[in-house]
């Protein structure tokens, strides 16, 4: 069904006149795997939308990272906040309204139950053979990857690696200028770099984590064979943050929260249609 389309200046005015700054704080919880692993019960499909945030293993490390619970969970919480008052879609929720986001391992069986898996420096992730089978098997399946703020060559090769093991027989291309993703709300004719908010300058400085080593936000994919893209990948840029952080500074957020909200909302409606 045709969507009208958006601009990402309607984000900006709509999340400011919702509050920017207030969505995270309410929830009052620290960040990280500090903010606690919130497993999904065996049976945790209530009919609305959820996120589930990929727990793997690092074998390496990267400056800045994580591991799993990058931008963790307040990536996740602004985002289906977002989502529940800029599009119509049902976010699910716990008894006191607060929005449900989750922590999955590959080999748990609430996996089956994710609409949409998020994994955050994926350029650490290694996976173990029986981890390989269970993301091939819920990709193949239907579901959704999209994975995040990963910088560099080092980290991309690692990633290039691990899943090429669990979809050897398709290619890793770039996200066509007309494919469905970049319209399935907002127009998207780039993706923004977005750095991390601590390696931010300020207005106008540099957004290259990895400088010359990450020349440019790189937008990719991996789809079936009749084109429904199964894994969406966002490199060298920290679109996770644009939305973790919308909240902790008025010029980071004017300067990349509506390109990250638009894109997350384009991302998120594509993985709900296809």
């Amino acid at each position: 069904m045709p969507r009208p389309r958006a601009s990402v200046a309607v984000v900006l005015a709509l999340i400011a006149v919702t509050g920017a700054a207030s969505v995270a704080q309410r929830f009052g919880v620290s960040e990280g795997a500090g903010a606690g692993i919130r497993v999904p019960p065996v049976d945790f499909n209530d009919g609305g939308f959820t996120i589930c945030k990929w727990m793997f293993r690092s074998e390496r490390s990267e400056p800045g990272g994580i591991g799993w619970s990058t931008d963790y969970p307040f990536g996740e919480i602004n985002l289906l906040t977002r989502l529940a008052e800029l599009t119509k879609i049902r976010v699910s929720r716990d008894d006191a309204r607060h929005v449900n986001y989750w922590v999955v391992r590959l080999t748990d069986d609430q996996l089956f139950q994710c609409p949409l898996l998020l994994g955050s420096d994926v350029g650490t992730a290694g996976l173990s053979n029986a981890e390989v089978q269970r993301l091939r098997q819920y990709l193949l399946k239907g579901g959704f990857l999209w994975v995040d703020d990963f910088w560099g060559t080092r980290a991309w090769e690692q990633w290039a690696s691990q899943i090429a093991r669990v979809l050897p027989e398709f290619p890793i291309v770039d996200v066509a200028s007309a494919d469905p993703i970049r319209r399935a709300l907002f127009t998207i004719t780039e993706v923004k770099q977005v750095p991390s908010i601590f390696s931010w300058g300020g207005p106008g400085s540099d957004p290259r984590e990895r400088g010359n080593d990450s020349p440019h936000a790189d937008f990719r994919m991996i789809a079936d064979g009749h084109g429904r893209i199964m894994v969406a990948m966002t490199h060298n840029t920290d679109i996770g943050d644009s939305m973790e952080r919308e909240g902790d500074d008025p010029q980071y957020f004017a300067e990349f929260s509506p390109a990250g909200y638009a894109l997350a909302t384009n991302i998120v409606l594509y993985a709900l249609t296809h």
